[in-house]
């Protein structure tokens, strides 16, 4: 058993940014991740990092040099397309969007890089926590291990075992669901696909479903076909056979154009399901004392862009908090849940406000008024 300044439990961007934050001002930290290591699985797509708070955060981390290197030049360009291959809306990447894209593996390599040696401990996951009175808390692992700390941090993602401490609620499924396929090598191996996504992110949208592709690097084409239904629905349905699985998937959208079809029907990749799930918009807790959330541990929500952003602002705004009051932790715990909750809540309420742009019973018209919105600058 160990005893440890800061605790962060989770190895994603947001606990990541917490700790690298941390380093900067002196702090130190231990970051407890259950995967065994920095490769053990894909770590997601594409991302878009914003000027209001992902960037903020890297600004903080010192690390927005580095992160500009990471930037896939082009990748900010937008296209909606109507089922039968239509466009309807083409936006290039001029350079002057907020919204630079990178690939989420390296960018979180990138935080990994910045830590000092040790700083991450792989292969520990949490079976549960504990208060120990006085703010402390015990931290136990599968392997049954476990480590007492004087503050404890959550940022392990969507079902946290830190929650607990602070709070009952549980996410619960948003009705929409994705399936991720990729094509590989597009341009040589799948030229007509690769054509209709263009350089950038491609929208294809109905009511209730739709694809949404993003190009990532070496011309990787990486759909999401996303689909409002039940989890019974899917669940008659067997992903262990990724042919059977693809076919099915496929049906929903019959009569679509074939260059729209072909981003799942001719997947390089076995399909990937995964249902959304969020907690309450506005989810919050009374002050514990000693054990704090951050990232998708404290607002997850369903995807919409910035639950990336969130989670490292969230990082960075707590470390800075945890700087400027040394002495007086819980000080500095309040102020940060009291900058949170709003900021998420507000988040959520967008994002919610999104999907029924994208897959209500307006689309995509209602999306192209967002989109030439914004291209006039309102």
């Amino acid at each position: 058993m160990t005893t440890t300044h800061v605790t962060i439990i989770g190895a994603g961007l947001g606990g990541l940014t917490l700790a690298r934050v941390l380093h900067v001002h002196g702090i130190p930290a231990t970051v407890y991740e259950a995967e065994s290591s920095p490769t053990a699985r894909a770590q997601g797509g594409m991302l878009d990092i914003h000027d209001h708070n992902g960037l903020l955060a890297l600004r903080a981390a010192g690390l927005e040099d580095e992160f500009h290197g990471l930037i896939l030049e082009g990748r900010e360009a937008t296209r909606l397309v109507d089922r039968d291959g239509t466009v309807l809306f083409d936006k290039a990447d001029d350079g002057t969007g907020g919204r630079p894209e990178v690939q989420r593996g390296e960018l979180r390599q990138l935080l990994l890089d910045s830590l000092p040696p040790g700083t991450v401990r792989w292969g520990h996951k949490v079976s549960g926590a504990r208060a120990l009175g006085g703010g402390r808390h015990e931290v136990t692992f599968a392997d049954g291990t476990s480590v007492v700390t004087e503050l404890l941090v959550g940022a392990d993602g969507a079902w946290s075992r830190v929650r607990p401490l602070l709070s009952a609620a549980r996410p619960e499924y948003t009705g929409m669901s994705c399936v991720e396929v990729y094509l590989h090598d597009s341009d040589t191996r799948h030229p007509a696909s690769a054509k209709v996504v263009g350089a950038g992110a491609l929208f294809v949208l109905a009511p209730g479903k739709g694809f949404v592709t993003h190009r990532e690097r070496g011309g990787n084409l990486h759909t999401y076909v996303m689909l409002a239904r039940p989890q019974d629905w899917f669940a008659d349905i067997d992903f262990t056979d990724s042919a059977a699985a693809v076919a099915r998937i496929a049906r929903e959208f019959e009569g679509w154009a074939p260059e729209l079809t072909a981003l799942i029907t001719d997947a390089d990749t076995a399909p990937v399901l995964r249902h959304f799930a969020a907690l309450p918009v506005e989810h919050r807790w009374e002050r514990v004392p000693g054990v704090t959330l951050i990232g998708d541990a404290a607002h997850v929500a369903a995807p919409n862009g910035e639950g990336a952003n969130l989670a490292m602002l969230d990082g960075a705004e707590l470390a800075k908090a945890l700087a400027a009051r040394p002495h007086d932790i819980e000080t500095a715990l309040t102020e940060h849940e009291h900058a949170m909750f709003p900021r998420s809540a507000e988040t959520a309420e967008e994002g919610t406000e999104l999907y029924a742009l994208m897959f209500g019973a307006d689309t995509p018209h209602g999306l192209i008024s967002m989109f030439t919105g914004e291209e006039r600058g309102d």
